[in-house]
This record gives C-alpha cells, sequence and structure tokens, in this order.
C-alpha cells in the first residue's frame, strides 16, 4: 500500500466512536427488518442493492447501495450504512461473504446512509475514508441527518452519532493499493453533496458511482448539489470506460443506463433552465415548461421533479 501519510491529513473523529458498552442495550433491541446481503459483481467484488423508495423503518434508511471489495489482505467497505446498529448487520453480512477484516470503510459522499454507520467500523478498528471536500458538509448536516432518521425509525437509530472518518483524501485523484487491488478516488466537485467522488477498481473495471448515478428512480438536487460539478465527474467516469456501475441507486448498471437516466436528465435540466434564465423567465414557468417526459417512468420523478427545476434554476443564475 502507498504510504498514507502522504496522501492524507489526519484527523481523529470528532464526534463519538461508540465503545462496547452498547452492545448490552442493543441485545434488546427490535429485531431488524432489512436484509443486507452482498451479491458478486465480479470475482472478488460484491454490491448490496438497497430499496430504491424512501427511507422506512422496514428499510433502517438504508435506501441505498453499498459495495465490498475482498483482498488478500482485508476487506474493503464503499460506504457504511445510516445507522449504527444497522453497520452490525452490515458487517454481518460482510462475515458471509469473506473472514477477512474490514480495513477500510470509504464514504463516497455526505448522505446519512453514506457514512453514518462510521462509529460502528471505526469501533472494529477500521480505517474511514473520505474526500475532505465533503467535511463541512458532514459536520453541518450530520446533527440534522440523525434528527431527520429518529423521526422514522425509533429507537433503531440508538447509538447513532455524526462520527468522522479518520482519513480525508486531498486532491482530484488519488490512488492506494490493498491485498493487490488498486483503488482510484476521484472527485471533481462533487456532485448529489460536496464530498461526492467515484471509486474506480481499474483492473476489474468496476466504478462505485456513489451519487453521482441514480438508476431506476428519479436523482434528487439538494440545496447543497451542483449540477454542472456532477456532470463533470459524470464525465470523468465515462473516460474511465467503466463495464459495470455500482450507482448510488439502483441496479448495478452499464455506461449506456448510467447516460439515459442520470446525465441525459441533468443535460436536459441545466440546458433548460440556462435558456430560461438567459431568456429572463421566472422559476415558476421555468419548471413548469421543461419537458419531463423522457423521464417520468423513473421512480420518484412526479415528486422529485419540481425541486429539482428550481434549485438548478437558482444554480444556473448563480452562475
Amino acid at each position: 500500500m502507498l504510504g498514507m501519510k502522504q496522501l492524507f491529513w489526519k484527523q481523529r473523529p470528532p464526534g463519538k466512536v461508540i465503545a462496547g458498552w452498547f452492545v448490552a442495550i442493543f441485545a434488546a433491541m427490535p429485531v431488524h427488518a432489512v436484509e443486507v446481503q452482498f451479491n458478486k459483481v465480479v470475482d472478488g467484488v460484491y454490491a448490496f442493492i438497497g430499496e430504491t423508495g424512501a427511507r422506512s423503518e422496514s428499510n433502517e434508511g438504508l435506501n441505498a447501495n453499498l459495495g465490498l471489495v475482498v483482498t488478500t489482505d482485508g476487506a474493503v467497505l464503499i460506504d457504511s450504512g445510516a445507522t449504527f446498529q444497522g453497520a452490525r448487520q452490515i458487517h454481518e453480512a460482510i462475515r458471509r461473504v469473506t473472514n477477512q477484516p474490514v480495513k477500510w470503510v470509504i464514504n463516497t459522499g455526505g448522505q446519512d446512509h453514506r457514512w453514518l454507520g462510521n462509529g460502528y467500523f471505526l469501533s472494529q478498528g477500521a480505517e474511514v475514508l473520505a474526500h475532505a471536500a465533503g467535511q463541512a458538509d458532514m459536520v453541518s448536516r450530520g446533527g440534522d441527518h440523525v434528527a431527520g432518521l429518529r423521526q422514522v425509525l425509533g429507537v433503531k437509530v440508538d447509538g447513532t452519532d455524526p462520527t468522522f472518518p479518520s482519513q480525508w483524501i486531498q486532491g482530484k485523484d488519488v490512488t492506494l493499493t490493498l491485498g493487490g487491488v488498486t483503488f482510484q478516488f476521484k472527485h471533481r466537485g462533487g456532485a448529489h453533496t460536496p464530498g461526492d467522488m467515484l471509486v474506480w477498481l481499474p483492473q476489474q473495471r468496476v466504478v462505485f458511482s456513489g451519487d453521482v448515478v441514480y438508476v431506476d428512480r428519479m436523482l434528487g438536487v439538494l440545496p447543497i448539489s451542483n449540477t454542472k460539478h456532477w456532470l463533470e465527474t459524470f464525465a470523468e467516469m465515462e473516460r474511465l470506460a467503466p463495464v459495470h456501475i455500482v450507482p448510488g441507486h439502483g441496479r448495478v448498471s452499464n455506461l449506456g443506463k448510467a447516460r439515459v437516466e442520470t446525465r441525459d436528465y441533468l443535460t436536459a435540466l441545466r440546458a433548460h433552465m440556462r435558456k430560461a434564465v438567459d431568456e429572463g423567465a421566472g422559476i415558476s414557468t421555468a419548471i413548469k415548461s421543461f419537458d419531463s417526459k423522457p423521464f417520468m417512468h423513473l421512480l420518484n420523478a412526479a415528486e422529485l421533479m419540481p425541486g429539482n427545476g428550481s434549485r438548478t434554476y437558482l444554480e444556473v443564475e448563480r452562475e
């Protein structure tokens, strides 16, 4: 492995690292409903495909995909899940695939299900990596994430604290190796959240896109999203020419499907809102006049389309 001190600056997590005294508490918790199972993508690379609907008590907030890479020197988990208790289930699912310890956990972005399981894995001795561009977002929204999940999940959130990565990745392109497997981290200014980055496995030609790619369901443009950088990140993924894409949401995919359901939508939305701003059209008119028909087959499209339009309009207006 390359010398990590040369690639990162290190920070111990300002959030609490949960210790063993939670074990007794969790033993009395209700039985979980979600079943975490990692399925093979290619040799040594696995994915859990979460539900594409909203966060719910039944899916325990894990309405997103996770990844697992098994090397001869340890396992690497892509995203740690939405809660401390859920992270324990994820770890159990990993043990059903491999006896290798979890050496690294990689947070691909700043949404709750990407990183709120960090505390558990840090307590198990793993290093947790994320891009430094996402630090402010995690600090700012971590408490709100937990509070929002509490409303949906109740006691299943117990033990969950916003626990930050132990290693912050710096720069646009960083390469590390573990057990002979090469991991390349590519950040192009964020996407759905400021810290969104690609995790590229060049030997296997698999990319874990995090929330850079949504398929089967409509993507969400947040107030902290940047659709311009989002498309730049997508273009970098196209340059890599992956054979398999494990998206942030939806089934394991390929470039063709990802282009249609993520890139083409963002491109059309930005072009429409740019034209509206340039012509002096108001935000309401711009939203109503957007041709959404090519994308209405995606789950949650009707609910998410207006907000995506308004936030993209405001972003383009600021450019």
